[in-house]
C-alpha cells in the first residue's frame, strides 16, 4: 500500500471511531424517563371484560400506619419483599363491561392525594372508553383515595353515572352532623366524601343499598364493615367464573397477606376489619377464583393460596384477553 493510501486509510478509521464514540456519548446522555405506560391491564371473566384502570401510586410510611405488628417483624416482613419505607403503593379502580353495562369500581383520589394519584380519569381514556359512557359506578367505602375520581374540577367526572354505595356508609360520611363532632384531623375526609358525592346526590343520580344485594345481573354486593362503617366488596360473576373486588380489605401485601391479623390506623373498627380479611382470605384460598384489591400493586388482579398460617397472593399471568 502507498504512503498516501496508508495515511487516508488511518484517517478514515479515526473519523469513524470518532463517531462511534460521538454516537455512544449521545446514547448515554439521554435523560432518564422516570415514568410508565398508561395504566390499564384487561381480562375476561366470562362473557364479562374487566380492565384494572391505575389512579397511580403514593407513599405509604407503613411503620407509622400498621398495628398489631412489631417493628423488627415489619422490617422483615418489608426486607423479605425487597421493600423499604416508604413503600410505593397503588390506588386501582375496576372497570366491568357486561356486554350490556359498563360499571366503574372505585374512582380513584382525583385530586386528594397530591400529583402521584389522580390518574384514572385519563387511564380509562386511553383504555379505549369514555367517562360518558360509565352507567354505574360501585363505591367500596368513602375515603378520599375511592371517591376523589369522581369529579373533574367542581363537576361530576362522570355525568351519565348513577352512584351506588352502602346506606351505612352514606349515614356515616356524607352527615353533616357528624363531621361536626369529628375529632378535628377527621374533618377533612369527611369534607373530600361530602365533596365528591353531592354532586351526585344534588342531580338526583346517588342510589345507596343495605348490606348485601344483587346490583344487577352478575354483580352482588357483600357487606365487609371494618375499614369503614359500610365498606363493601363486590362479587362479579360471569359463565362460573368469579371475581371478587376487595375494596380496602388490606393495604400492604408484604404484611397482610402472612398475617393477616395485622391492621391500619385508619380502620373504623380495627377488630371487624381483621375479622372480615381473614374471613375473606379463607373463602378466597379455598375456591380459588380471582380476587382484585385497590392497594395490590398494579393491576392488583390474582389468586389467593394458604402458606403456612398465612397466604400467598400469585398475580396474575399477563396474557392477551380472549
Amino acid at each position: 500500500m502507498k504512503l498516501k493510501d496508508r495515511r487516508f486509510a488511518a484517517t478514515a478509521a479515526a473519523v469513524f471511531t470518532a463517531a462511534l464514540m460521538l454516537c455512544a456519548s449521545a446514547q448515554a446522555s439521554a435523560p432518564l424517563q422516570k415514568n410508565q405506560a398508561p395504566g390499564y391491564y384487561r381480562m375476561t371473566l366470562g362473557d364479562f371484560e374487566v380492565t384494572a384502570l391505575s389512579d397511580g401510586i403514593f407513599p405509604m410510611e407503613v411503620n407509622k400506619m400498621l398495628a398489631n405488628i412489631s417493628a423488627k417483624q415489619l422490617d422483615s416482613a418489608l426486607a423479605g419483599s425487597f421493600l423499604k419505607e416508604p413503600v410505593d403503593t397503588s390506588v386501582n379502580g375496576f372497570l366491568i363491561n357486561t356486554g350490556s353495562k359498563l360499571v366503574l369500581v372505585d374512582t380513584g383520589a382525583g385530586t386528594n392525594f397530591g400529583p402521584t394519584v389522580g390518574k384514572l380519569l385519563s387511564n380509562l381514556k386511553a383504555s379505549g372508553y369514555k367517562p360518558e359512557q360509565v352507567d354505574e359506578i360501585y363505591i367500596t367505602h368513602m375515603h378520599g383515595d375511592h371517591v376523589g375520581g369522581l369529579l373533574a374540577g367542581a363537576k361530576p367526572a362522570f355525568p351519565n353515572a348513577v352512584v351506588r354505595a352502602s346506606q351505612s356508609e352514606a349515614d356515616f360520611w356524607l352527615n353533616k352532623a357528624h363531621m361536626d363532632s369529628a375529632p378535628a384531623d377527621m374533618k377533612g375526609a369527611y369534607q373530600a366524601a361530602m365533596n365528591a358525592l353531592n354532586p351526585y346526590v344534588s342531580a338526583g343520580r346517588f342510589k345507596s343499598f343495605d348490606g348485601d344485594a344483587e346490583l344487577m345481573p352478575g354483580i352482588r354486593a357483600l357487606a365487609a364493615a371494618g375499614h369503614t362503617a359500610g365498606h363493601t366488596v363486590y362479587v362479579v360473576e360471569s359463565k362460573g367464573e368469579k371475581l371478587v373486588l376487595w375494596g380496602d380489605l388490606m393495604h400492604v401485601a408484604s404484611v397482610q397477606f402472612a398475617d393477616p391479623s395485622v391492621t391500619i390506623l385508619f380502620d373504623t373498627d380495627s377488630a371487624a376489619a381483621a375479622a372480615q380479611r381473614k374471613k375473606i382470605f379463607a373463602d378466597a384460598a379455598a375456591h380459588g377464583y380471582w380476587v382484585a384489591g385497590a392497594h395490590l400493586s398494579f393491576p392488583g388482579l390474582g389468586h389467593l393460596r394458604a402458606a403456612g398460617s398465612g397466604y400467598e397472593f400469585v398475580a396474575a399471568n399477563y396474557g392477551v384477553p380472549h
